[in-house]
């Protein structure tokens, strides 16, 4: 048996991968003067079969002859490479979103932190200085229109003329009112402007209300001296008002300055974000490229060789921990399936020794056929003929065990020749591989009754048989099975006349299950496979005659077409032989009679 010859690993049984590997090629190749057991004689495969034994070579294709013993061949595994410095792929992916996040975090916070500038300077623009600015702007118009409104009263003397002063009066209050809220943070244009508001005070006390007074009292108009002085007082108050206004407008256009530039560090801090975030991405991207994607496709490469039969290619474990770790996987199984590759090869060496072996022997077989079939049958035959000679030429001139001895010898040529004849015929069972053709079962069946016609009449023995499909098969092998069969039941008959009962029926695994039955003396159940074996006889010759090898050629014809046969010992009332044969491929043969 082959584990007999392979024991395991141990190098001392079993040979290297690569002596393996050349015995292949050099079968593959056609060296020693053989092709593998493909190219051995039919007679090898058909001792396999008789035997059991379906040898057969495995030679590994393409870049499997290049297969050396594996590390580790000795100890089963090869330790895996240590990996506990590496990083997980889930690490790794953690590191980078938390990267990415920084910098996002990082580019928010500028962001807010610009954008609450430009928000203040904003503000301090549209709701303090633009307001100051304009109210300063109404309040100077309100002062001046009260030295307009004066001014014409006290040269007229009429009373309407006064409704500009009387008016600009209260819009000076209203716009007091406003600005000095605004006026907080500004403590320059809040002096300017309660000097400028002093100084109105003063001007309305001291001039204004005497000269309404005055006029309201006389009727007459001021003469040009009063309005010069009330105008040269007027003017103390413009200076101030001015001073008041420009210190506005300066810190109008300073926060508009701050406005531009928060708004131009807003835009510089969201460039550099984005600039910074495109960065890291691409970082990232090339990193997990690196540490990822790229040891992923060199583990795949290293994969796709050795599933392309390049088995010595080792896997390089390399990137994150589970990449690694499947790397190591991957590179055990190479390993694994090396010495398991090896271990095939070394058993293909054996089994190629037991093919040669078995091809010496059909070989010797066929020189013993040979010689049976022509050396020892002609001096046989004149033995035989000879001897019947004697018999005929001096029965009765001779004592008694003088003829015994002579019909001793009659007898036991005749039965030499009829077990060379037998052997002969067992031997070329499946021995030359011919064409299969269809056969009919009936036509088969009626050649072995034909051929048994003499035994038929001699015990009338009834042969019933229900109607038979066409196999694929040869007729001279198919008409030895039912002759065997029908022989033996006619042969092994009870004190009742041999009726031989031929049934079939189709199974669903493709399959024609025949029974030939009759209603003989039987057979025990311990005998049902003694039967079958070649020389097995279960009476004395002096009983029954024959060779023993029927039964024996019968199985061998039935398993060479992929069958099978035997008793079935359930059966009562005599014997019944079963046997299978394989329906004819794409036919859908019925029974034919």
């Amino acid at each position: 048996m082959i584990s007999d010859q392979v024991g395991g690993d141990d190098e001392a049984s079993v040979p290297s991968a690569q002596q393996a590997v050349r015995l292949g090629q050099d079968q593959k190749s056609g060296r020693d003067g053989s092709a593998g057991l493909d190219g051995l004689d039919g007679s090898a495969g058909r001792e396999s079969r008789g035997t059991s034994v379906r040898p057969t070579t495995w030679v590994a294709p393409g870049r499997h002859s290049r297969l050396a013993k594996p590390t580790g061949w000795r100890t089963g595994q090869a330790p895996a490479p240590a990996a506990g410095w590496r990083w997980p792929l889930g690490r790794i992916i953690t590191a980078a979103m938390t990267l990415v996040g920084a910098v996002l975090v990082a580019a928010i916070a500028a962001s807010s932190i610009a954008l609450g500038g430009l928000d203040s300077a904003r503000d301090r623009v549209v709701n303090v200085l633009d307001p100051a600015a304009l109210h300063g702007s109404l309040l100077y118009s309100a002062l001046l229109d009260q030295e307009t409104g004066l001014r014409g009263y006290l040269l007229s003397a009429q009373q309407p003329f006064l409704q500009p002063y009387t008016s600009g009066v209260g819009d000076e209050q209203a716009q007091l009112q406003t600005l000095r809220p605004l006026l907080a943070g500004f403590p320059g244009a809040r002096a300017d402007l309660a000097t400028a508001v002093r100084r109105a005070s003063h001007w309305r006390s001291a001039y204004a209300v005497p000269a309404i007074a005055q006029v309201s009292a006389t009727g007459r108009p001021l003469t040009g001296g009063d309005v010069a002085t009330g105008k040269a007082e007027f003017d103390a108050v413009r200076a101030p008002l001015a001073a008041f206004q420009r210190a506005i407008a300066v810190r109008r256009r300073t926060a508009t300055a701050q406005l531009r530039s928060a708004s131009d560090e807003l835009e510089a801090i969201a460039i550099a974000s984005a600039v910074a975030l495109l960065i890291v991405l691409v970082g990232l991207g090339l990193g997990l490229r690196l540490a990822a994607t790229r040891p992923l496709a060199r583990l795949a490469a290293d994969a796709r060789e050795v599933a392309d039969g390049d088995f010595e290619h080792e896997v390089d474990p390399s990137g994150p921990r589970e990449v690694h770790t499947l790397a190591v996987d991957v590179d055990r199984m190479r390993q694994r399936v090396l010495r398991e590759l090896s271990a095939v090869l070394a058993a293909n060496v054996a089994l190629e020794t037991r093919a040669h072996e078995l091809e010496r022997s059909n070989s010797e077989l066929e020189q013993f056929a040979y010689v049976a079939s022509h050396d020892l049958q002609e001096p046989l035959r004149k033995v035989a003929s000879f001897c019947q000679l004697l018999q005929r030429r001096y029965v009765g001139q001779l004592d008694a065990r003088a003829d015994q001895y002579i019909e001793f010898a009659v007898d036991g040529a005749k039965r030499m020749q009829a077990l060379i004849d037998d052997l002969l015929a067992f031997s070329r069972v499946g021995r030359f591989d011919r064409e299969l053709m269809l056969v009919s079962c009936a036509n088969a069946l009626s050649q072995a009754r034909v051929n048994l016609a003499a035994e038929i009449r001699s015990t009338g023995a009834v042969i019933e048989s229900a109607p038979l499909p066409s196999v694929r098969a040869e007729f001279t092998l198919l008409t030895s099975v039912f002759q065997n069969l029908i022989g033996n039941a006619i042969k092994f008959r009870s004190d009742q006349p041999p009726v031989v009962r031929i049934s079939v029926t189709r199974q669903d695994d493709g399959f024609w299950l025949f029974s030939v039955a009759d209603n003989g003396i039987g057979i025990e159940r311990e005998y049902a496979e003694r039967i079958f074996v070649i020389f097995q006889r279960l009476h004395s010759r002096s009983d029954y005659e024959g060779t023993g090898i029927g039964l024996a050629m019968s199985r061998k014809i039935i398993e060479h077409y992929g069958g099978l046969i035997w008793l079935d010992s359930a059966y009562q009332g005599g014997a019944n032989f079963c046997f299978t044969l394989p329906v004819a491929p794409a036919e859908d043969e019925e029974p034919s009679t």
